[in-house]
């Protein structure tokens, strides 16, 4: 800015240390108002080449298949790391389902981005634990079978009450399949 300029803040304002004006800020690009009901964020490229998958263990296999909740880590477009909680399951291909409501951030960032970190706690003793690097395999966009997997969901971890699965059957839903990468063993039991 020149001195011809205007300061839009006002005389000197920030100029001393002060904290710079306030700024309105609008809504979310995941609001929903942002995003409406179609998914905006391209499906990964079928064709692209993925990373080899892990070997898992059967005991890891069975830590996993047991219901635990999983911490998903993805990363925004800035780089900035996110978190968020999810439930999921372990298919019979070693692929890992993740479900979530259309649109919200870590859905968004793994559609751009496609990698996450996963980590699996034991409940009973939160030191016993397994994390996952993943890449996405697959992102299933058909509503119907998203919402099918989200109630499948909501049987495996006992929150299927008829409430439960009519909003999720009303709700936009994407769904995951994620091949796993790496695998951190921290169940401490061998």
């Amino acid at each position: 800015m020149t001195s011809t300029e205007p300061d839009p803040a006002g005389e000197d304002a920030g100029r001393r240390g002060d904290p710079p004006p306030a700024r309105l800020i609008g809504l979310s690009p995941y609001h929903p108002e942002m995003q409406p009901q179609r998914l905006r964020t391209p499906a990964p490229d079928p064709d692209r080449l993925l990373p080899p998958e892990a070997h898992l263990s059967a005991r890891i296999r069975a830590f996993l298949e047991d219901v635990h909740a999983v911490t998903i880590g993805t990363t925004g477009p800035d780089g900035e790391p996110h978190q968020a909680v999810a439930w999921y399951r372990l298919e019979p291909d070693d692929r890992i389902l993740l479900n979530s409501r259309w649109p919200r951030r870590w859905p968004t960032d793994l559609s751009r981005d496609g990698r996450c970190s996963l980590a699996i706690l034991d409940e009973a003793n939160p030191m016993r634990w397994v994390g996952l690097a993943g890449v996405v395999e697959t992102r299933i966009d058909d509503l119907e079978t998203a919402r099918d997997d989200i109630c499948a969901l909501a049987v495996r971890y006992a929150d299927d009450g008829p409430e439960t699965i009519a909003r999720f059957r009303s709700q936009p839903r994407v769904s995951f399949r994620v091949r796993i990468t790496a695998v951190h063993d921290h169940l401490g039991d061998e």
